[in-house]
């Protein structure tokens, strides 16, 4: 099956390939890049913040009245109280900083509080991921589907590791350790919208992380759901922009990922 792209996921796409241009270019020279350092482990280039501004400028001009929620610059109000961007310019910075290829620029358009729309561009690859609420999701102009797979001992799932920093590194590797004993792998490559649009696409059969911001997962949402997936916070519950935890799979496997999740160590 394969659809057009309404007008509002074009805006978008243009947004999100316009940053991804540059940041494809700043890739190429990353030794010039000037470098500073904003938190535990966590780093921003001058190409983040370029990206930034280039998808700001390109949604502003195409919708004037939306408001932005923004990785680098934060909240900017916009007369209309119903629409709001959610913007990661550069998911996996880290990997952007040492050179590797897996990074992506992602945004999301929240309705009435609701994820409604989605885009995740793989600049490297050139691989764009979209989906908007009923009309399904792509992987540019092939319509996606999760994964149909029902054992665990045969699926592949990702995840988020805590960092240098941050709280929670006893409890995930509780949770590692229960999803390494019963499933085929697990995978850690540090660009959470890219492991959303992966579940999107089939490539893998789950994910989960905790201390997740909005911009990392906003647009992978909407891309799991419209491709058939199942999205929850930690506790079963449709808060993950509010409490930072998401576990997103196939129908089918949902629960007892969820249920090794939070199990307690023996």
């Amino acid at each position: 099956m394969q659809t057009r792209r309404t007008a509002l996921i074009n805006v978008m796409v243009n947004a999100a390939q316009k940053a991804g241009r540059g940041l494809r270019r700043a890739f190429g020279e990353i030794e010039k890049l000037q470098v500073s350092k904003k938190g535990p482990a966590d780093y921003v280039s001058e190409a983040d913040h370029r990206a930034e501004k280039t998808i700001f400028e390109e949604l502003r001009h195409a919708r004037p009245n939306f408001g932005f929620l923004m990785e680098e610059s934060g909240i900017v109000e916009g007369s209309d109280n119903s629409n709001r961007w959610i913007i990661d310019p550069l998911d996996g910075t880290l990997n952007f900083l040492h050179g590797l290829p897996h990074f992506a620029v992602s945004i999301g358009l929240e309705r009435d509080r609701e994820i409604f729309a989605g885009v995740i561009y793989e600049p490297i690859t050139d691989q764009l991921f979209w989906a908007e609420k009923g009309k399904g999701a792509f992987l540019n102009e092939k319509r996606l589907r999760v994964s149909s797979r029902r054992n665990m001992d045969e699926s592949l799932f990702a995840t988020g590791i805590p960092f240098a920093g941050r709280e929670g590194h006893k409890s995930f590797l509780t949770q590692l350790e229960n999803v390494m004993a019963v499933s085929a792998g697990v995978r850690r490559y540090g660009a959470a919208a890219l492991d959303l649009a992966y579940v999107a696409a089939g490539r893998y059969d789950g994910f989960w992380e905790k201390g997740i911001n909005p911009w990392d997962i906003a647009a992978g949402i909407i891309l799991v759901r419209e491709a058939g997936g199942y999205v929850t916070d930690f506790d079963g519950k449709n808060n993950m922009m509010e409490n930072g935890s998401i576990i997103a799979s196939n129908d089918q496997l949902h629960r007892p990922l969820k249920k090794l999740i939070e199990t307690p160590a023996e």
